[in-house]
Formats: C-alpha cells, sequence, structure tokens
C-alpha cells in the first residue's frame, strides 16, 4: 500500500467551508480506482488542524489522484484557508496486508 498522511492548518472562519469542500473530494476519491482509504480527520482539541489518510494501492493510483478533477477543484477552492502549506509524508503500509 501507498500511504500519505497530509497535515493541513485551516483559518477559523473557514472551518465549515473546508469541510464541505473535503467532503466532495472525499467521496470523490473513494470511488477511484487503485483507492483503498481517504479518511479526514479533524483534531478535537484544535479544531482548525486536519489529518487526511489516503491509502492507495500503488503509487501510480496515488499519482493518479493528483490529476483528478475533484482533488484539483478541491485543493484551488481550498489554498488561500490553509494558514501554512499542506505537508504530505509518504509511507509504505505493510498491515493490514491490501488483498490483489
Amino acid at each position: 500500500m501507498y500511504i500519505t498522511i497530509v497535515h493541513v492548518s485551516v483559518q477559523a472562519d473557514k472551518i465549515a467551508m473546508f469541510r464541505e469542500a473535503s467532503r466532495k473530494n472525499h467521496e470523490s476519491s473513494i470511488r477511484e480506482p487503485g483507492n483503498l482509504r481517504f479518511d479526514i480527520l479533524q483534531s478535537v482539541d484544535d479544531p482548525t488542524q486536519f489529518v487526511f489518510y489516503e491509502a492507495y494501492k500503488t503509487g501510480a493510483d496515488a499519482a493518479a489522484h493528483k490529476k483528478t478533477a475533484h482533488y484539483l477543484m478541491w485543493r484551488d477552492t481550498v489554498a488561500d484557508w490553509m494558514t501554512a502549506p499542506r505537508k504530505g509524508v509518504v509511507y509504505e503500509g505493510l498491515y493490514p496486508v491490501a488483498s490483489s
């Protein structure tokens, strides 16, 4: 599995709009070929902090995600709502083992 964990910090007055834009991105992302998970988490202690957990079968599947219309729309829509550039860290998913 090819995992990316993305940390996003959002302006407090943009949280509701960010959540809605991210929901739309999530709903399309989970339908992509090669997508295994696309979870969006919001911190309980600091609601301006979000984490995206994106799991794809391969790096190529994850790269294809970055070319989809829904991702590009999300990226452009939320860019000015962030307090800092989002940070993605790539991991190799070990367990559970993805089924073919």
